[in-house]
C-alpha cells in the first residue's frame, strides 16, 4: 500500500481528494495550515489532517512516503492590505524545498497547479504552448513549474497537473468559484446572477474527475526525469460562462438568468463580486485542449459532462437544505474568509497565525 501526503487537505479539494484515495485504498496523511479547518458544509470527514504550516515543513516531514501531492496555495488574489509579493514568493520558496526533499528521497512529487495560467487567449491552449498569466496566483503556479523543471533530472520526475475550473460537492465547499457559486444561487435565490457579461470561455472540470487524475499519476511508473505537465479537463467541456448558466437554469426550474450589478439589494452583494472583473466584463478567457492527459496518463478518463455534473451538484446542495443564510456564509469564500481571520487577529500580514 502506497504512503501518501497531501499538502494543504483541508481545502476544498484536499478534503474531497483525502476521502477519494482512501477508499481507492492508498494510505493518506494530511498537512494543512488549518486556515479553513471549520469552514465545513456538512461534518461527514473520513479524512484527517495534522496542523502543519507549508513553510515550516523539513525532511523529516516527508520521509516515508511514497508520493507528495502538493496542493496548499493561496487560491485568491489577497486584499489590498497584504503585501502580494509577501504572500506568493514563500509559495514558491516552500514549494521548491518540499520537491528538492522528494528529489532527495526519491519521493513522486505532483503539484497542482491550473489552466488559469493560460490568461487570455483567442487561441485553443496546449501544454507545451504560451501561457499568459493575469494574477498574483496564476504567476505563481509558473514560477513554480519553472522551478520543478529545473529540478528535474536524475531520477526525479515531477508532474504539474493544470486543472480546470473545478466544480462540484465538498464537505468544505466553495461558492467562490463558478459553476459551484452559480448552482448555489440557483438554490438559494431561484435566479442566476452573473458577475460578468457571461462570454467568457473557461474549462470546467467535476472534482471527482480531478481527484482520479491525482489517482492515476500517483499508479504513473514515470521516469524520463522531467516535468510531466498535463492539462486536466475534457474538450468537451470548455464552455462560456453564459452556457453554463442556462444549463443551470434549465436544471432547476427554468430560473431566472439576471446579472448580479442589477442586484445590489442582496444582504452580501460584495461576497458574490470579483475583482479581477471590471466593468461586467472578465477578460480572461481561454479554450483548453486535453488530448494529452488522456493519451498519454494511463488509465485516465474524464467522464463527467458538464451537465452530469450539475445535475449531481444540484442535488447534492439540496440534500443539505442549502439556504440563503448558508450560501452566503463567509466560510466558503476564501479571499473573504482570510479577510476576517485577518481583521479579528488571528493571522497577522504574512498569513501567519498569532
Amino acid at each position: 500500500m502506497k504512503n501518501i501526503l497531501i499538502i494543504g487537505s483541508e481545502g476544498y479539494l484536499g478534503t474531497k481528494l483525502g476521502n477519494y484515495l482512501k477508499q481507492k485504498n492508498f494510505n493518506c496523511v494530511g498537512y494543512d495550515i488549518g486556515f479553513f479547518k471549520d469552514c465545513k458544509i456538512i461534518d461527514k470527514i473520513n479524512f484527517n489532517s495534522k496542523k502543519k504550516d507549508g513553510r515550516l515543513i523539513n525532511d523529516n516531514d516527508i520521509l516515508g512516503f511514497d508520493v507528495v501531492i502538493l496542493l496548499a496555495a493561496i487560491s485568491n488574489d489577497p486584499f489590498k492590505d497584504l503585501n502580494l509579493d509577501k504572500i506568493y514568493n514563500p509559495t514558491k520558496i516552500f514549494a521548491q524545498k518540499i520537491a528538492l526533499i522528494c528529489k532527495n528521497f526519491r519521493i513522486k512529487f505532483i503539484f497542482s497547479s491550473s489552466c488559469s495560467v493560460y490568461g487570455i487567449s483567442n487561441d485553443i491552449m496546449f501544454e507545451d504552448g504560451p501561457t499568459n498569466p493575469q494574477t498574483y496566483y496564476s504567476s505563481n503556479k509558473i514560477e513554480i513549474e519553472e522551478e520543478l523543471s529545473k529540478l528535474s533530472g536524475n531520477g526525479f520526475s515531477p508532474i504539474a497537473l493544470r486543472l480546470a475550473t473545478i466544480f462540484g460537492f465538498s464537505p468544505r465547499i466553495r461558492f467562490d468559484i463558478v459553476i459551484n457559486m452559480l448552482c448555489g444561487q440557483a438554490i438559494s435565490y431561484n435566479k442566476i446572477m452573473l458577475n460578468s457579461d457571461g462570454q467568457a470561455w473557461r474549462p470546467h472540470l467535476y472534482i471527482e474527475d480531478a481527484c482520479e487524475a491525482f489517482k492515476c499519476c500517483i499508479d504513473w511508473n514515470v521516469d524520463n526525469g522531467k516535468l510531466n505537465i498535463f492539462n486536466v479537463g475534457k474538450n468537451e467541456n470548455n464552455m462560456k460562462i453564459i452556457e453554463v448558466a442556462k444549463i443551470i437554469s434549465y436544471l432547476h426550474n427554468d430560473c431566472e438568468i439576471d446579472y448580479l450589478n442589477k442586484n445590489k439589494n442582496i444582504k452580501n452583494f460584495n461576497i458574490l463580486k470579483n475583482q479581477n472583473i471590471k466593468d461586467n466584463v472578465d477578460k480572461r478567457t481561454y479554450i483548453i485542449n486535453f488530448d494529452k492527459i488522456h493519451n498519454e496518463l494511463p488509465n485516465f478518463k474524464c467522464k463527467w459532462t458538464i451537465e452530469k455534473g450539475i445535475k449531481k451538484l444540484l442535488h447534492q446542495l439540496q440534500i443539505i437544505n442549502l439556504n440563503r443564510d448558508i450560501f452566503e456564509n463567509k466560510m466558503f469564500y476564501r479571499l473573504q474568509y482570510i479577510k476576517y481571520l485577518f481583521k479579528n487577529l488571528s493571522i497577522d500580514k504574512n498569513l501567519f497565525w498569532k
